[in-house]
């Protein structure tokens, strides 16, 4: 909402130097947000001129342009430039005579654009200034002539300054305005706040006008056979006819100057005034052509299919939630939205029928967004408008047009008054300043209701407020508390910072969450976002459970791992490659109103949007991706239905057993980490080779999130319809303190390689490597603090153990089995050998493992690191049948 310093101070008294700055900050503390300054950007010396003769000259192009001698200051004076009081000077436009009095911009103005005048030779001439047009005066879109006085009723001396006299020397403060605040899109309204925040008097400009009841009744019939939401479309419809006006008469140049700072353009005098008006008391009005009316009118809601053609020439088609005004013709306008093309005011209207009503919000905000016609007027129905105003509106505009206009109030009219009272509030004694936490007396609570114009009754020690019928905010005793902070001062209020209580801050969830983040980016890995929405075939084929392939187990722990452990290759893929399920179909959510028609359900897992997210960048020429996102999925349960059947009342605590059953009808939604790696884990440098992404990338992101949560995290051999069959880990937890993998019961996820052809559906290359865990029960098993082992200072002792297994032998089931037998003296174990040739016999594969054995507290002998050695490959002899190779 603009505010022009001329206009506010017609309502308020503005103190001798206040600028733009001074009235923002005064309504800063009131709670009007501070937006903007604009000032119409002229400067002087801009004056009254008299064109005292011209003589026309043609030109070469055929076109006349007139020499001028204009009159600009008294005789024996000298101009406001300093020049001589007569100008000679050039202009283009033919509608004066001699005589005229015409606006003279001297040589050292400026008009918008910025646009500097100085004298300069044209047409073989000086020309010692210009005469303005309206448009570059800023007043208007009028350039076809130049701006005569005469059109504006003014009759100033020559030589008089012309910025005042046409308010070009006023300028405007721009405020947001919120939603529940709809009364401050007026100067009625910023007016009332100016003088809360300044204490100075205010002037009601509704309180001045004497409303006359019309005496003949204009017929009008309010029927809305289809309130919404019980409310009828309009509780106060107000008409008023002016007669005679005269069609050819200008707007002054104090209303166009005003019209323009709010924003809007000076279209005819009828028009200009109910904008004005409007902008004035908050009211929208419209004018009607009363000779273009067939019969009287009717509001009503739009019957299917109708269609209506708005002042902007554009034929609609209806809503039946639309609310109309019509005449015996059919629709003549958009009630709060736009008026109609039939019975629009045009040059030749001199009988005006005006209208001032007052709207259901709900109903005219959503025709303003259905048929995308935002306005002036229905942005100040969606917010409210004071109902009790209408009458006093278009007495006000008949006021005008009589005044400025030539017309003659008519005794024809109506009132359609049905609005209903404001219901008055308790407002208990303290209750303000046990919300706001500031003590108030009672004498600041009661100036402060009055202030804001509520009526006040005593009743046994506590208040009967009944709010004015301009603020329909005012619902409740909290709103109420509101309204005596904000007059009385925020200023009032101490700012404190709340101290947190002990042991608050980030739940441990969060702490988790947060810790997963750090770890996967500090180890090279994207965090991304995707879309939550999928294809049913996407989540058919990822979001099914793995199946066991076989008895492997390996555990990696929250230190250190080896993520060679994990699967096993060939020999099991071989044994596998007719075991792999068929995608099934799992339990979805389908969305109401998809973004899009292809991926219309919720996701059940993270690993299509990682896909979709890594063939977009392979497209842009990133080939090289490790990406991850955590995020909730959603996973119904088979056979449950979802939703609440009843929801409770806003203004109410559910109860336990209603928050139950709320709970109860959300969908589970597991947060899960999901991961997609592709392309190299290592590029190619000086000296380094690349090294491919596969199955062991997938599995030292596994490693990477057991570090961060402390958990160990055991591997498996699985099966999975979207996986590589021998290159599919099954994931499991291990409660915080178990002895043994064993005591490791909950799957939470898979990891491995993309099966080549569900790759290649994505536009990827057949390698790709995926995991997915569930962080929830992850999280679950984790007691949040991680598992440090200190290091060793004794002297460690190293040896080398190759073992010669069945092929179908997992190594990770190998390792564990060393592990166990070895004890506690072996510190490390990894992997470093497959091998499956010469000296090995077919169908069998011999398995080199690096070991380091460390006592606490005294320096191991060979003979104690042997032992323990021979130990492991006792129990790796026991339960595989694994020899020693020679």
């Amino acid at each position: 909402m603009r505010v022009p310093l001329s206009w506010l101070g017609e309502y308020v008294d503005l103190a001798p130097g206040t600028t733009p700055e001074d009235v923002h900050a005064a309504l800063v503390s009131v709670g009007l947000e501070e937006e903007d300054i604009h000032r119409i950007a002229v400067s002087g010396p801009i004056v009254v001129g008299e064109v005292l003769e011209f003589v026309g000259e043609e030109q070469t192009n055929g076109k006349t342009i007139n020499w001028c001698q204009v009159r600009v200051a008294p005789d024996g004076e000298l101009a406001a430039d300093g020049g001589p009081a007569v100008h000679g000077i050039i202009c283009g436009a033919h509608n004066f005579a001699v005589g005229d009095k015409v606006v003279v911009t001297l040589p050292g103005a400026s008009l918008p654009g910025p646009f500097p005048i100085a004298a300069r030779k044209t047409y073989g001439h000086v020309s010692d200034g210009m005469i303005a047009s309206a448009r570059e005066l800023g007043l208007g879109d009028e350039h076809d002539g130049i701006l005569l006085l005469k059109n504006l009723g003014i009759d100033a001396p020559v030589g008089t300054d012309a910025i005042p006299l046409l308010g070009l020397d006023d300028s405007a403060v721009e405020i947001n305005v919120t939603p529940d605040r709809g009364y401050a899109f007026s100067i009625r309204g910023v007016a009332r706040e100016y003088s809360h925040a300044t204490g100075v008097a205010f002037r009601d400009p509704a309180l001045a006008l004497t409303v006359v009841a019309p005496v003949t009744r204009f017929p009008v019939t309010i029927d809305d056979q289809a309130p919404i939401r019980d409310r009828i479309g309009s509780t106060v419809f107000v008409t008023r006819v002016v007669r005679g006006v005269d069609p050819t008469r200008p707007t002054p140049a104090w209303m166009i100057a005003r019209l323009g700072l709010v924003g809007i353009r000076s279209i005819s005098l009828v028009v200009d005034v109910t904008n004005y008006v409007m902008f004035e008391l908050g009211q929208p009005l419209h004018g009607y052509d009363l000779d273009k009316l067939a019969g009287g009118i009717i509001v009503r809601r739009a019957t299917a299919g109708e269609k209506f053609t708005t002042l902007d020439a554009v034929s609609r088609t209806l809503n039946v939630e639309d609310l109309l005004i019509t005449d015996e013709s059919g629709p003549i306008g958009l009630a709060g939205v736009m008026g109609g093309a039939s019975t629009e005011i045009t040059s030749t209207t001199v009988n005006v029928l005006v209208e001032a009503a007052n709207f259901d919000p709900v109903s005219i905000a959503r025709s303003a967004r259905r048929h995308k016609l935002p306005s002036e007027a229905s942005k100040r129905f969606e917010r409210g408008v004071d109902p009790r105003v209408a009458a006093v509106a278009a007495a006000r505009v008949v006021q005008l047009l009589v005044d400025l206009a030539g017309g003659v109030a008519d005794d024809l009219g109506s009132v359609y008054d049905v609005a209903p009272a404001p219901e008055p509030i308790l407002l208990p004694t303290g209750f303000v300043s046990g919300l706001i936490g500031l003590a108030y007396t009672g004498d600041e609570v009661r100036d402060a209701l009055v202030q804001i114009g509520t009526s006040l009754v005593e009743a046994d020690g506590d208040l009967q407020v009944t709010p004015p019928s301009w603020r329909p905010d005012l619902t409740d005793q909290w709103t109420l508390a509101e309204e005596v902070a904000r007059i009385v001062g925020y200023d009032r209020i101490p700012s404190v910072l709340p101290v947190a209580p002990p042991g608050r801050g980030l739940t441990r969830t969060q702490t988790l969450r947060r810790t997963v983040a750090q770890t996967l980016a500090a180890t090279g890995h994207t965090e991304v976002l995707t879309y939550p929405f999928v294809s049913e075939a996407a989540n058919n084929l990822f979001g099914v459970a793995v199946a066991p392939a076989a008895a492997s187990v390996v555990t990696v722990p929250a230190g250190e791992a080896d993520a060679d452990a994990g699967v096993t290759d060939a020999g099991a893929a071989s044994a596998l490659a007719g075991s792999v399920s068929v995608p099934v179909s799992v339990p979805q959510m389908k969305v109401a109103n998809p973004l899009d028609g292809e991926a219309p359900f919720l996701r059940t897992t993270m690993l299509p949007g990682l896909l979709q997210i890594a063939h977009r960048n392979r497209s842009r020429g990133l080939v090289d991706l490790a990406i991850y996102e955590q995020g909730l999925v959603f996973r119904p349960e088979p056979g449950v239905t979802y939703g609440t059947p009843v929801l409770p009342a806003g203004g109410e605590r559910p109860s336990a057993e209603v928050e139950a059953v709320l709970y109860a009808g959300i969908v589970p939604q597991p947060l899960l980490v999901g991961f997609v790696l592709v392309g190299n884990d290592v590029r190619h440098q000086p000296n380094q080779p690349a090294v491919a992404a596969g199955w062991q990338s997938a599995l030292a992101a596994v490693q990477q999130v057991a570090l961060a949560t402390g958990v160990r995290i055991e591997v498996r051999q699985g099966l999975h319809p979207a996986m590589h069959p021998g290159r599919t880990a099954e994931l499991f937890v291990t409660e915080p303190g178990a002895a043994t993998a064993a005591a490791s019961t909950v799957s939470v996820g898979f990891a491995g390689e993309l099966l080549p052809t569900v790759a290649d559906d994505y536009d990827l290359p057949a390698v790709v490597a995926v995991a997915e865990i569930n962080l929830g029960l992850v999280f679950g098993q984790s007691d949040g603090d991680l598992t440090v082992t200190p290091i060793g200072t004794m002297p460690a002792a190293t040896q080398d153990l190759s073992l010669v297994v069945a092929a179908s032998v997992p190594a990770a089931a190998l390792r564990a089995a060393v592990v166990e037998g070895a004890g506690g003296l072996l510190e490390s174990i990894v992997l470093v050998d497959d091998y499956r040739g010469a000296g090995v016999e077919p169908g069998h594969k011999s398995l080199t493992f690096a070991l380091r054995f460390r006592g606490e507290d005294r320096t191991l002998t060979a003979a104690e690191a042997s032992a323990a050695r021979l130990a492991g490959v006792a129990l790796a002899a026991d339960r595989f049948g694994a020899t020693l190779r020679e």
